[in-house]
């Protein structure tokens, strides 16, 4: 939980400093003057009780004027989403009861104005080059640009590698299908394979928020090698979850949120699928509802898919049905029931082809 409500944080900020911003434009600008400053969003009561003198502005904000006053030696207070100086040259004066870890004056009021007020405070170092951002109990440094791409791209690497098993996974997965020798474990592995290029995807999502603007380039390879990942594992969920009711997008979040040792253990997995672990169990076969591979049929729509699945409940089952079988299912005529027989024989023969054995 602490981890998540971090990661919401650190999100959440990211949207507001990002180069291509107003906002970040403004505290570089401050950076690159060296003169250092102390700025806070947000004016509440909490604010009101450590602000001393200073003067009041109300103007809209821009970078140029919010490099000006920062030359002043007092904080700066903006509006909660940034888009109006309120004050400048303040002193703020919070509880000095309240702990820092920071040694620097600046940083250290910035982080008990973080704490005691939990409004957004950016501290500027004035020799360090490092901007720093505080809100409650949560503290982060703003990384170099130049080392975040280096990052990103070393993940974009990452993800490459992690997508290409995962993509062998779910064509051996596939063809296992089609011979009906599908097991619990062979499942189990390809959800994990899921979870981990999921994961990937979000350090990534994260880098790009942070980029900013210079982040382009990065989301174009990331919904490139990404894009239908979430829906090809929310079919994956609809076939072998216990009950074809349970809501596998809630599945799916669950999944993502476990932490990366609680991924590894079969049994959390297992659990989420809706089943109890027996004896055995990732050894017992497994019978997909076909929703995965009947989605692989070009031009099939989702009401069509659920009317063959309502009537033959397994993909083994629609596999033996005949054209004139399938053509008694509500929405499916003649010409339709010839395209789900030859797109099941198309995608098999494909699945053989390029399955590892």
């Amino acid at each position: 939980m602490e981890e998540r409500n971090r990661t919401a944080f650190i999100q959440n900020l990211l949207k507001l400093v990002a180069p291509g911003t107003p906002l970040r434009a403004g505290i570089d600008n401050v950076l690159r003057a060296k003169t250092g400053g102390l700025i806070v969003l947000g004016y509440n009561s909490e604010m009101m009780n450590i602000v001393d003198g200073g003067f009041f502005i109300n103007s809209d904000f821009s970078p140029a004027y919010l490099y000006e006053l920062a030359k002043m030696d007092g904080a700066i207070i903006l509006s909660e989403d940034g888009k109006r100086i309120l004050y400048a040259n303040t002193q703020l004066v919070p509880n000095n009861n309240i702990s820092s870890s920071e040694t620097g004056i600046r940083h250290r009021s910035a982080e008990r104005v973080a704490k005691q007020t939990g409004n957004l405070t950016i501290s500027i170092s004035q020799r360090r080059n490092v901007i720093t951002l505080y809100q409650g109990e949560y503290r982060y440094a703003l990384k170099d640009i130049g080392v975040i791409l280096t990052k990103a791209n070393q993940a974009i690497q990452t993800l490459e590698k992690y997508k290409a098993v995962l993509d062998q996974g779910i064509t051996n997965l596939g063809a296992l299908e089609f011979e009906q020798l599908v097991t619990y474990s062979d499942v189990i592995q390809v959800i994990h394979r899921v979870q981990m290029v999921l994961r990937i995807k979000q350090e990534i999502q994260n880098f790009i928020l942070e980029l900013g603007d210079e982040g382009r380039l990065i989301t174009m390879q990331l919904k490139e090698l990404v894009s239908n990942t979430e829906q090809e594992a929310l079919y994956l969920l609809k076939d072998y979850a216990k009950e074809r009711t349970q809501d596998v997008k809630k599945t799916l979040k669950e999944l993502t949120t476990l932490l990366n040792e609680d991924l590894l253990d079969e049994q959390a997995i297992i659990k989420a699928l809706g089943y109890s672990r027996t004896n055995n169990f990732l050894e017992q076969p497994a019978s997909p509802r076909g929703y995965r591979i009947l989605h692989r049929i070009p031009r099939l729509p989702s009401q069509i898919i659920e009317n063959v699945i309502d009537e033959y409940g397994h993909l083994s089952s629609v596999m033996v049905a005949t054209e004139d079988q399938l053509d008694e299912v509500d929405g499916i005529g003649e010409a339709r029931a010839k395209m789900i027989k030859d797109g099941l024989n198309r995608i098999q023969e494909q699945l053989f082809v390029d399955r590892h054995i």
